[in-house]
């Protein structure tokens, strides 16, 4: 299917690892041209090197927006680029570890820092060329923890569900402006860091010495659902590739849950 993404500029924030550059490599594959973003001004852990993971340099902008002043930054260095966003693509966040015994305010600040304020000021950024454009997308990327939450990381569960809520604000918003807002809300997803992890904890979930042997058991005991799988990060990208399109332009006010059929509720 094509896509129609030819000539949109696409922004994805925290496109210089994991997830993010795998959805900003789908859309570049489809035709759009796409931006990307690191927090620090220099390359951190873990960054992709750009010329093996596209097979051509992409522009990336820096700028740390869990605050003002690094919000400021990317809207600086994309003015300097010539660039106006017609596809923006809320994916940076950060799990905030701890408890409701353990977890201080100062915590429940940061997780709301990471992962809706710093939306808040993307979208800020990317709406008024929009508006005169008459055209554009926002996808937000939540978890399934925002309407599943456990007791675990209470405040990175509360903000994500304050996510999805904006969702709904933010459409009603923009009525009448041809801008589309949706979430997308994968459930455990299958990095190199997850497959670390749980391949460390191997005898836990049953043994086994590769991750063929071991990802039903921990499919099973961490995210059951009927696929069997844990999800990967193409299957997130590619959702987000049929929202950004002009394909997709009736769907909004969403939030997509991609579990495999994990939660199983109707709504």
């Amino acid at each position: 299917m094509n896509l129609d993404l030819e000539g949109k500029v696409a922004f994805v924030t925290g496109s210089n690892r994991g997830t993010g550059a795998e959805i900003a490599r789908a859309l570049a594959d489809e035709g759009a041209e796409v931006v990307l973003h690191g927090l620090g001004e220099e390359p951190g852990p873990g960054e992709i090197d750009l010329m093996t993971t596209f097979g051509r340099e992409l522009p990336i902008v820096r700028g740390d927006i869990r605050t003002d002043e690094g919000a400021d930054m990317v809207a600086s260095e994309l003015d300097a680029l010539g660039l106006e966003i017609d596809i923006l693509v809320n994916n940076f966040g950060t799990a905030i570890p701890g408890r409701w015994r353990t977890s201080s305010i100062a915590k429940w600040i940061e997780a709301f820092e990471a992962n809706l304020f710093s939306a808040v000021r993307m979208v800020r950024l990317a709406t008024r060329a929009m508006k005169e454009k008459g055209w554009g997308r926002i996808i937000q990327v939540g978890t399934i923890g925002s309407t599943s939450p456990n007791s675990r990381m209470p405040a990175y569960y509360t903000a994500k569900a304050a996510l999805a809520a904006s969702t709904i604000s933010l459409m009603k918003d923009l009525a009448g402006t041809g801008i589309t807002v949706n979430t997308v809300s994968p459930g455990l997803i299958l990095t190199p860091e997850v497959e670390k992890y749980y391949m460390s904890k191997a005898s836990h979930y049953g043994g086994g010495t590769t991750w063929e042997e071991i990802e039903q058991s921990v499919t099973d005991a961490e995210m059951p659902n009927p696929l069997g799988r844990i999800a990967r990060r193409d299957d997130i990208a590619s959702l987000i590739c049929f929202l950004a399109s002009p394909k997709a332009g009736f769907i909004n006010g969403q939030n997509i849950r991609v579990d495999g059929g994990a939660l199983g509720t109707v709504e």
